[in-house]
């Protein structure tokens, strides 16, 4: 017996249909959905940031990320939806990001939308939020090319990929301890500017000197796609222990500029040596640390010398959001993806390549470390 009230529309060799499809996003502490027409238009992309919730402890602390999703959810979509004019009846599929993420952040979205699925007879997709992050460089830019270097720059990844026409992605390289957004958000508590780390360190360094202060930075090796930023943390807070004492404004801008050029200058040099290793000329920089003000002017002047196209997403789809879930579900769909009914959370997964001869995309696996010992 189908999970499905309408078994019909997912028999074996039936081709999706694209109709509008909703995206739900909860990975961590943003509750967000999203709605995109039949051609992949953004309708609607409604976030909910918990941001209140979270800074009075400098983190995201899981238990309070999944109940201000559950008081959230159905406000954001019905939101999503009243804003996008598309009836939950006119929808042609559910999108919801799967994993990774917190396991109880996650399990509200999966429910909410497998609920939904049920209710109204869709299919459900399941989306790595990697592969979210990706398909937001495509959703302002239609036109970029698909062959290109990714680089994913997050709170919780700092991943490069090489993606192929298909959806097909590679992983060349990835950090070795902390992602890219843990070292702002580490580095902004050590300086006392609060939480989000990001934000806060972006705004005051715009009043400081880069140039400053020399902060370490990784290569390990010249054409290295590795990162590192355990080593840059450690060298700030020696810094601010030789400066002993507290610091006057100006020297608090200092320390965060050159915080900031060492991890940003890092992004952009291994990109571009990705970039010249696959004799590509397309960029995507995608996330919430593409987000970064100075990070967005260097690789922009970069790109222009080198004469390589450049995506960076609109600033509300790098952060956490619900229309690159949905648009990276309505691709699997229309790439042959079966919906699951049975769709569980993955809070380690993680987005690899396996090539499929009768699949041309990336796909996930959950990352099981004792599988490898």
């Amino acid at each position: 017996m189908s999970s499905y009230p309408n078994q019909s529309e997912f028999e074996p060799g039936t081709q999706w249909r694209p109709c509008p499809v909703l995206g739900i996003e909860s990975s961590c502490d943003e509750t967000a959905a999203a709605v995109l027409s039949c051609a992949g238009e953004v309708l609607s992309n409604v976030v909910s940031s918990q941001v209140t919730v979270h800074e009075k402890f400098g983190g995201v602390v899981p238990e309070l990320a999944a109940r201000a999703h559950l008081g959230m959810i159905n406000l954001v979509v019905e939101e999503a939806l009243a804003t996008a004019q598309v009836s939950k009846h006119a929808l042609g599929a559910v999108a919801v990001t799967q994993g990774p993420g917190l396991a109880g952040a996650l399990l509200v979205g999966v429910n909410y939308a497998k609920a939904l699925s049920y209710g109204l007879g869709i299919p459900i997709i399941g989306v790595n939020h990697l592969e979210g992050h990706i398909a937001s460089a495509w959703l302002a830019d239609p036109t970029f090319p698909l062959s290109c270097i990714v680089l994913v720059v997050s709170g919780g990844h700092t991943h490069l990929y090489r993606h192929e026409v298909g959806g097909r992605c590679t992983l060349l390289g990835r950090t070795r301890d902390d992602a890219a957004g843990e070292a702002f958000d580490k580095g902004a508590q050590m300086l006392g500017l609060g939480y989000p780390g990001g934000p806060a360190v972006d705004r005051i360094a715009c009043s400081g000197d880069p140039q400053a202060i020399r902060f370490p930075r990784f290569h390990r090796a010249k054409n290295s796609l590795e990162f590192s930023f355990s080593g840059l943390k450690t060298a700030l807070l020696y810094k601010l222990r030789e400066m002993d004492g507290s610091l006057r404004s100006d020297q608090i801008a200092d320390l965060a500029a050159s915080y900031q050029e060492a991890i940003v200058q890092v992004l952009a040099t291994k990109a571009f040596v990705a970039l010249r290793q696959s004799n590509l000329t397309a960029l995507a920089v995608v996330g919430g640390v593409s987000a970064n003000s100075r990070l967005r002017v260097l690789l922009s002047e970069r790109a222009a010398r080198e004469g390589i196209r450049l995506s960076l997403p609109a600033i509300e789809y790098c952060t956490d959001n619900a229309a690159m879930v949905a648009s990276a579900g309505r691709q699997l769909l229309m790439n042959g993806e079966r919906p699951h009914a049975d769709l569980d959370i993955s809070p380690a997964e993680r987005f690899e390549t396996i090539h499929d001869e009768n699949r041309s995309h990336s796909i996930s696996l959950r990352n099981k470390e004792n599988a490898h010992s």
